[in-house]
């Protein structure tokens, strides 16, 4: 089979309309009151779009080949990304085969390392990366776990992140992650009111259903080491990302301090081999999630997922739909993956990309058989009733 090249690329942003589902309003659970590093100042501690956690928006990717084959993907970057993808990256992709997947990610990485590295930039690394293996899979008519090297289970599992773990229960989850409400700025009362609501959600859920809390980078070592020891009474299962993504020392020492058996979980703001390598070996954490639309996509993804390997810990990607589902299907040490409840109050299961994507699969009873996963490429269509704005063309 002669490999088509490829001879296009697009970015595109999305605005307005409930399109952009990065954008969450309207008394959403994921713009409530929720922890952050931003908490510490009232004025922006009731939301998250209060301090522009919305600003960026949606980044969609295609990438056209000869043989008129499109991939695509989408994640955030936004304008910013957008503009780097067109007027940066776009020389190291445009005339390669759509087998070329390890050089261009190789030449994008480096070619921008003067000013990228991690955050914005590597986000729009990310989505070319997951649009040329979309690219590939349609091209070979093969779904991309397939080009991974092949399901190692015949289904996947999902714990689900939201306020409701009462509900996620209900409908068949394995756990529960909920978001932590208060910082270290509300200082016992707060601390006290997130035991209390860990303790309620206990007694709703019952001994044996797992509860865990997503602190989202709000907390400094000696709150998060107090909140781990009052919440171990309740059988919390994890701590997650509850310091700054840069303090490593910070997540090494909490790892030792935390309750035996509790485990110590991040990296959700991570990026790369280089930064995973920091986390795995200086000990910060038992589980790693990187985001594959945040971390380098799914090449890089593959590099993090063996280093994890090596160092005995786990891969549970940040919940990101069929990005992560093709990825989790064929590694040993991913035995369980995250679901968004995207619904506003939690208490249904509905697409995590809705509206952007069309035929995305979703859990039942809390679990997804990966023959679902069996379309080509990631399996989902681009929303073609979506207004995309190109606005960085050549």
């Amino acid at each position: 089979m002669t490999m088509p090249t490829i001879t296009a690329i697009r970015a595109f942003t999305v605005r307005g309309g409930g399109a952009d589902y990065h954008d969450q309003k309207g008394g959403h659970w994921i713009d409530g009151q929720i922890a952050t590093p931003m908490s510490r100042y009232p004025d922006y501690r009731q939301t998250r779009s209060s301090f522009g956690l919305n600003v960026l928006g949606s980044l969609v990717i295609e990438i056209e080949a000869s043989d008129g084959t499109i991939g695509f993907a989408v994640t955030t970057a936004g304008e910013i990304g957008a503009f780097v993808v067109e007027k940066h990256l776009s020389r190291f992709i445009i005339g390669r085969k759509v087998t070329d997947i390890e050089v261009i990610w190789d030449q994008m990485y480096f070619a921008t390392q003067f000013y990228g590295r991690k955050g914005v930039v590597l986000n729009a690394i990310s989505g070319v990366d997951l649009a040329l293996w979309d690219l590939l899979g349609k091209v070979r008519g093969e779904p991309v776990y397939q080009l991974l090297g092949g399901a190692v289970r015949d289904e996947l599992i999902f714990y689900a992140t939201g306020p409701r773990p009462d509900l996620a229960k209900g409908m068949g989850f394995i756990g529960g992650k909920m978001p932590l409400k208060h910082g270290p700025i509300e200082r016992e009362d707060g601390l006290a009111a997130n035991i209390a609501a860990l303790a309620a959600m206990r007694e709703a859920v019952g001994p044996d259903f797992w509860l865990m809390l997503d602190c989202w980078m709000a907390l400094d070592l000696d709150y998060a080491t107090r909140l781990a020891h009052a919440g171990a009474a309740h059988g919390l299962k994890w701590i997650e990302e509850a310091l700054s993504p840069d303090d490593y020392w910070g997540y090494a020492a909490l790892k030792k301090a935390v309750p035996p058996g509790m485990l110590v979980t991040t990296g959700e703001h991570e990026a790369t081999r280089w930064g995973f390598r920091m986390l795995l070996e200086m000990g910060c954490c038992d589980i790693i999630q990187p985001d594959v639309g945040w971390c380098g996509g799914i090449t890089e993804l593959i590099k993090i997922s063996a280093l994890a390997d090596a160092h005995g810990a786990l891969v549970i990607p940040h919940g990101s739909s069929v990005y992560s589902y093709h990825f989790v299907a064929t590694r040993h040490n991913s035995p369980f993956a995250e679901f968004l409840m995207m619904a506003p109050q939690a208490d249904r299961v509905v697409p995590m990309f809705n509206p952007l994507l069309l035929g995305e699969p979703l859990p039942e009873n809390g679990k997804l058989k990966v023959s679902m996963l069996d379309k080509p490429g990631f399996g989902v269509e681009l929303n073609p009733e979506c207004q995309l704005h190109r606005r960085h063309a050549a």
